[in-house]
């Protein structure tokens, strides 16, 4: 068990979603503009035979389509660093070619990165080839036996399982995808963007791997919800009398709620902080409302990323606008009704205390 621990497994993994998730934001807002205004992915940008939105949503959809690849490649750097880059990046092509997908990707990325470690561990050269190592024969090496083992090994139980477990989300009832969804979008709320939200995403990126567009929709409305119920919260506890945040925390919601808009939730863990316990219950039951109602209504937004720039990618829109107004409310009236009502004095505005001005005269030199 020690062992395995010290493998570190979910640390790399975490590190290597880190990696990904800028590319996944930029190529996700490419292609999220480019089809809101009509533009197409496409498999080829034909010179005069596309606009500007087929080329953002062209160059969106090659980016979200090289995923496994970037999964593999930063999990194969976190284990062994540079020497670790190239397989990583080799392997994760390979897993993407025989349809392994994101969970060929993740498994590529592990077996590149320890190979390499293995590789510069025992095996031996001459003084004279050890410049060599991390340019060439750590690479070879690692790309030769690692790439035979994803296709000849790894890859056919992968692709199998992949296709299983996507066959067995699309035949889930109605009940079942809002159970489903509901814990989806518990799981992806409670941790405000932390390590729990990115092993749900990295698990609901595999189903978007597949054609499954509910799973990661549902964890990313809730993403964009959740700061926006926050700041319904504020007016909501108005209604009845009280007042929920400190004057800091109000001003951290002014930038907060536009963050959660466009789908950055980790605006929203300053005022977190002050009342853990109330704040995590109304996200978790504020998620689990959104992503059961967005998964039985079949939002099914086709980019990874952007907030209210996701809609218009879904096949009915309506279906995401229902699902974050749905979280919201419950959010926002959730958070209003057990938090604490500010007292004066914490209300108050901290008081500035104004430094002593430095009178240069009293400065001597010896």
């Amino acid at each position: 068990m020690n062992r395995i621990k010290n493998l570190n497994l979910k640390g790399h993994l975490l590190t290597a979603i880190s990696y990904l998730i800028p590319i996944v934001c930029g190529a996700g807002f490419l292609i999220a503009i480019g089809m809101a205004f009509g533009g197409t992915s496409q498999t080829e940008l034909v010179q005069g035979e596309f606009s500007i939105w087929d080329a953002l949503a062209t160059m969106g959809g090659a980016g979200l389509g090289l995923l496994p690849v970037v999964i593999a490649t930063g999990i194969s750097y976190s284990i062994a660093g540079k020497p670790g880059i190239a397989p990583g990046f080799i392997i994760g092509l390979t897993a993407n070619a025989i349809g392994a997908g994101f969970i060929g990707g993740i498994l590529g990325g592990f077996l590149a990165g320890y190979l390499a470690v293995a590789i510069l561990k025992y095996f031996k050269v001459p003084k004279w080839a050890k410049g060599l190592m991390p340019t060439l024969i750590i690479p070879f090496l690692t790309s030769l036996i690692g790439g035979v083992i994803m296709v000849y090994i790894i890859g056919v139980p992968i692709a199998a399982f992949t296709s299983l477990l996507t066959n067995g989300l699309n035949s889930l009832g109605s009940s079942s995808l809002g159970i489903f969804g509901g814990v989806v979008g518990l799981l992806s709320g409670i941790d405000y963007g932390g390590p729990i939200n990115k092993t749900v995403f990295a698990f609901v990126l595999t189903m978007q791997a597949e054609g499954v567009n509910g799973p990661i929709t549902a964890l990313q409305l809730v993403n964009t919800a959740t700061p926006i119920g926050f700041g319904l919260a504020y007016f909501i506890a108005k209604i009845f009398g009280k007042n929920i945040y400190t004057p800091l925390e109000t001003e951290a919601l002014k930038s907060a709620v536009p963050m959660g808009v466009i789908n950055i939730v980790e605006g929203v863990i300053p005022i977190v902080m002050n009342d853990i316990v109330r704040c995590v219950i109304a996200t978790a039951v504020g998620g689990a409302a959104g992503g059961a109602v967005s998964m039985m209504l079949g939002a099914d937004a086709t980019v990874p990323f952007g907030g209210v720039l996701m809609l218009p990618t879904m096949t009915q829109p309506w279906t995401g606008a229902v699902a974050i107004l749905v979280n919201v409310l419950v959010t926002g009236v959730t958070l209003a009704l057990i938090k604490k009502n500010v007292t004066q004095g914490e209300a108050a505005s901290p008081v500035e205390i104004e430094e002593e001005d430095i009178d240069l005269d009293d400065i001597q030199i010896f």
